[in-house]
């Protein structure tokens, strides 16, 4: 009689097994899969998915207050340096430019690079640079003749040094620019220099310009309240002395005791273009792109043209127009001297 019952679990179980050996004996048997491939069991996938239910329904939300925080168990070891103070011993200040190489002959009129200008451009060569106080002529217009041949043969002992040139030069205006170099200049087929290179203008304010502005009114964020008068236009040329308004500055001095005073402008790398440096025999160059060069000077000297270009993203470094007459041209060298 106990055989008799019916086992409805057993049988499924059986009935199951059959249905999943077929299926693996099919799958087995078909030719267009590999020998070595199986149809995954129902218990194993029943297991996989049970698993991943499991996790999602114990693991906290990420927001939670009971989720891990990482690194929760280094409390305590996370290295911390210890406290440093700045050290007392500060760079030594830099000893004044000293310009050297003009002949004694040679006027203070025809001398284009003053020791004030040297040290604005000084600022803005790289650092290891900014240690030699010593500049040294290479060439000048005065004092070695009208011809970029001559700059040139001048520039060969200067081949290879690690140093920088400044190239200084007046327009017929009177106007005073240049550029900062890397390499000596040399005829090349090709482009050269470092991102180093830079041009610059500088205008040397006129004293009795400076002078001329002494009776200006203050400047709108100026302290009035206490003030006698409050002038709002321009007084008449008066004496300083004779004049009784309290705003009138000190006066300043002329001649040799009041220091120069200069207006300096450079325009360094943009980053745009590699057009540095290019020389030939017939000019020189620095800056270039689309047809326009940062400065440009022919091979005797007369001629020039300084124009924007993408190079250092400069203005033109005249005063008037792109096109110039050249007075002056000076070459420096800051760093080693050839034995």
């Amino acid at each position: 009689m106990a055989s008799s019952f019916y086992h409805p679990d057993h049988s499924t179980s059986s009935a199951q097994e059959d249905v999943s050996n077929h299926q693996q004996t099919t799958y087995n048997n078909h030719p267009s899969l590999p020998a070595t491939w199986s149809i995954p069991r129902p218990s194993t996938v029943t297991s996989a998915m049970s698993g991943l239910l499991r996790r999602f329904a114990t693991d906290p939300p990420p927001n939670s207050p009971h989720a891990s925080k990482p690194y929760s168990n280094l409390e305590g070891r996370i290295y911390t340096p210890p406290h440093r103070t700045a050290s007392p011993f500060q760079p030594p200040p830099l000893y004044p430019v000293i310009l050297t190489g003009y002949n004694e002959s040679t006027p203070e009129t025809a001398r284009l690079l003053s020791r004030a200008l040297a040290e604005e451009i000084r600022l803005l060569v790289p650092p290891r640079l900014q240690l030699c106080e010593d500049w040294r002529l290479v060439y000048s217009l005065e004092e070695h003749g009208v011809s970029l041949g001559t700059l040139y043969k001048r520039c060969e002992d200067l081949r290879g040094l690690r140093n920088g040139y400044v190239l200084v030069v007046r327009d017929g205006e009177g106007g005073l620019f240049g550029a900062y170099l890397t390499d000596v200049p040399r005829p090349s087929a090709h482009y050269y220099g470092t991102g180093e290179c830079f041009l610059w203008k500088a205008s040397i304010l006129d004293v009795k310009a400076m002078m001329k502005v002494e009776n200006l009114p203050p400047p709108p964020s100026a302290d009035t309240t206490h003030l006698e008068s409050r002038i709002t236009t321009i007084a008449s040329s008066t004496s300083p002395s004779s004049s009784s308004s309290t705003l009138a500055p000190p006066q300043i001095g002329t001649g040799a005791s009041t220091p120069e005073r200069i207006r300096f402008k450079a325009f360094p790398y943009s980053g745009v273009n590699d057009y540095m440096m290019l020389c030939d025999q017939s000019f020189l160059s620095v800056g270039g792109g689309d047809g326009h060069y940062g400065l440009w000077l022919d091979d005797n000297f007369e001629k020039g043209i300084s124009s924007a270009c993408l190079t250092f993203g400069n203005e033109p470094l005249t005063e008037k127009g792109e096109k110039f007459s050249i007075l002056g041209v000076e070459l420096w060298s800051i760093g080693n001297v050839t034995s």
